[in-house]
């Protein structure tokens, strides 16, 4: 089957392939036909290494297909069912799980570390224990979350992933109050869900910072109040909070240099949340008398930062009503063969979503 794979970490292209083999089915696993998958900005972070993932690796988490065949032991789905890819999937039993933060489970990550794939040159990874970057994918059951037959497989992919994780940071994480103040800095994907959940809780004010100016306007059509450049966020605060800062910031770059911007742009007393995802290397400095002084809090967002079934229940829900706008996110459209294209729209920031159609 065909597949796109990095060859070695730190690599900027990877190679579409059909040499390549899904593996691992077996009790408790279910195999998967790929129809869509997002590009999403961790895909280059684990390719240029900065978030962890042992290569030769297959990119890509935020998926949707079809079930081609069930592992003895599975109950809950059956061949021809409609899923979308769970990347954390939930394992119930860890102590996260028993305490409702299921979202904080590290069953899904003890996938990552066993090859999904083979080639006849070797084992090949799954990225986060997946790799949709293919037309078929083994994955444990709980991965595979199945899906009402009227959402198409790319706004199911968008699920999976970024829209779970921006729109859960505002209404989970941060739980925006409404008539509040926000500023969203990084308007990709998963900025603009930020946005769009901060709207849904009735923020009065939504500034959205980006450096480019198509996502800017994007930006716009999706309830921000405001779009500005990152040079212009100072201004930009003094319209719109009178110089004291914002209720909410929601960092979704993943750098040190803009999570201290958003934290000297939050209010006294405000909220940061940060939703990027950065290297372990990458240190933010905060000091002691402006933490006890300034009484900001700082909430880490993971996957949305509630249980992640839910979410998609929630989001699909909000999805048919016409309050979130998901079909819009994708910018541009791919086949797995141009992949390459796909990667280049996002470093350049062209696209807010790329869906690659496999």
């Amino acid at each position: 089957m065909r597949a796109a794979v990095l060859h070695e970490i730190g690599q900027d292209k990877l190679e579409v392939l059909d040499d390549v083999e899904a593996v691992g089915f077996g009790p408790g696993k279910v195999r998967v036909r790929v129809r869509a998958t997002g590009l999403c900005h961790s895909d280059l972070s684990a390719m240029s290494g900065v978030l962890p993932q042992p290569g030769p690796f297959v990119p890509g988490h935020e998926g949707a297909g079809e079930i081609v065949e069930v592992g003895e032991g599975v109950r809950t789905l059956k061949p021809g069912d409609r899923v979308v890819v769970c990347w954390l999937p939930a394992c119930g039993a860890c102590p996260a799980c028993k305490r409702g933060q299921t979202e904080l489970c590290l069953a899904g990550f003890m996938n990552a570390g066993t090859p999904n794939f083979r080639r006849p040159a070797g084992d090949v990874f799954g990225f986060a224990g997946t790799g949709t970057f293919a037309e078929e994918v083994v994955v444990d059951a709980g991965c595979a979350v199945p899906i009402p037959d009227d959402v198409p497989f790319d706004i199911a992919a968008l699920i999976g992933c970024g829209v779970t994780t921006g729109l859960g940071a505002a209404l989970n994480t941060a739980d925006v109050e409404a008539g509040s103040s926000v500023a969203v800095i990084g308007c990709g994907g998963v900025g603009i869900s930020a946005i769009q959940g901060a709207r849904l809780k009735g923020a009065a004010e939504i500034v959205a910072v980006d450096p480019v100016a198509s996502r800017r306007d994007s930006a716009l059509k999706f309830g921000a109040t405001k779009a500005v450049s990152p040079d212009e966020l100072a201004d930009a605060k003094q319209q719109v909070t009178g110089g004291e800062g914002f209720d909410y910031v929601f960092e979704v770059v993943g750098k040190s240099a803009t999570a201290r911007t958003a934290y000297e742009n939050t209010r006294r007393g405000g909220t940061l949340v940060v939703v990027g995802a950065g290297a372990m290397d990458d240190f933010l400095q905060l000091n002691m008398f402006e933490l006890f002084f300034d009484e900001k809090r700082i909430l880490p967002s993971m996957y949305g930062g509630g249980d992640v079934l839910r979410s998609y229940e929630r989001t699909i829900a909000l999805w048919r009503s016409g309050r979130i706008d998901l079909a819009g996110l994708i910018t541009h459209r791919v086949p797995l063969a141009d992949i390459n294209e796909a990667l280049d729209q996002m470093r350049t920031g062209a696209a807010l979503r790329t869906c690659i159609e496999i």
